[in-house]
């Protein structure tokens, strides 16, 4: 069995990073002293930080992106975690790297006995595979709005998504089997009146924490309600005509924060923006200059209470 899948690796590697960060002892002393290589050293110090026991945090001492959180998060009244790229990043790039930091900041938010709510989206996507394993208990993670469309059911995509969320920390999924539109407001509200998706929706309404991006039409990384066949020209030519410059799990809204008179939420399958703000703590993930609008109306309305940013979208909304 090699040693990093050994029953005592946690315990290895936990006494290893306090020895190495805490009581700075050299790899060569720390291998001496739990009587085994420098190169296992090492891999257990790498574990310790892949799977959360270490969190490395890094100050810059010309403090630029932390007084720019500090002039966004007075601008805003949300807390703002600035993501360092460099300016030559690509888009992929770009949100990798806010992924990752999302995917940290969400190790440090998630407890017991929390209802999660993920909405689906490249974005998530992202973050769902720098997910840090972390146990806690009692916590379910749960779908914020339907996935179907009249190409697919869109359940594997959005359910690999969640499963990854509840994997990383040993909590429950529980998925909305529902399109994301339906085609008829009165199929929704028959719909929700059921038993089954009324336990969904109860579950939606005790979150404690949410975790989403803004869908934007104009994306450079294409948001997948607009790119997986959800929507049709005329719903998005509606939506142009409406001023839409964003959705949150497919519910739509303009820069000015309002989402009234927007026909296509009436079909929506997403929690209502009163849902959505009663919610404690609400992490809104965005990468890319291109979601300037959309981050603003998500603002303005009132979603958010963290935004995870990169610091080229970060200055533009300072800007702005």
């Amino acid at each position: 069995m090699d040693e990093l899948t050994d029953p005592r690796t946690v315990q290895r590697a936990l006494t290893a990073a306090h020895l190495y960060y805490v009581q700075d002892r050299t790899m060569g002393a720390i291998a001496q002293e739990l009587g085994t290589s420098r190169s296992t050293v090492s891999r257990l110090l790498t574990h310790a930080r892949a799977t959360g026991i270490v969190d490395i945090r890094i100050r810059s001492p010309f403090a630029a992106p932390q007084l720019l959180e500090e002039r966004l998060t007075r601008r805003f009244g949300v807390t703002v975690h600035v993501v360092p790229v460099p300016d030559d990043a690509n888009d992929i790039e770009r949100l990798e790297r806010v992924a990752i930091a999302a995917a940290h900041l969400m190790h440090e938010l998630v407890g017991d006995d929390m209802t999660i709510g993920v909405a689906w989206g490249a974005t998530t996507a992202a973050v769902s595979k720098h997910l840090m394993p972390k146990a806690v208990r009692g916590t379910n993670f749960v779908q914020l709005n339907g996935s179907g469309n009249t190409h697919t059911t869109g359940l594997l995509y959005a359910s690999e998504i969640l499963s990854r969320f509840a994997g990383a920390y040993g909590g429950s999924a529980q998925q909305f089997p529902v399109p994301a539109f339906f085609d008829d407001p009165q199929t929704k509200l028959g719909m929700w009146r059921e038993r089954s998706m009324r336990r969904i929706l109860a579950m939606q309404a005790a979150m404690d924490l949410i975790v989403f991006s803004t869908g934007s039409a104009g994306s450079r990384v294409p948001s997948h309600v607009y790119s997986g066949g959800y929507l049709e020209a005329d719903e998005l030519a509606d939506l142009d005509a409406a001023g839409v410059v964003g959705d949150v799990a497919t519910v739509f809204f303009r820069e000015d924060g309002s989402s009234d008179g927007i026909a296509l939420n009436e079909r929506a399958t997403g929690p209502q923006f009163d849902v959505l703000r009663r919610v404690p703590r609400r992490v809104c993930i965005v990468s890319g200059v291109s979601k300037l609008a959309s981050v603003r109306g998500a603002l303005a309305a009132g979603l958010a209470t963290d935004l995870v940013v990169d610091e080229a979208t970060a200055h533009a909304l300072e800007d702005a």
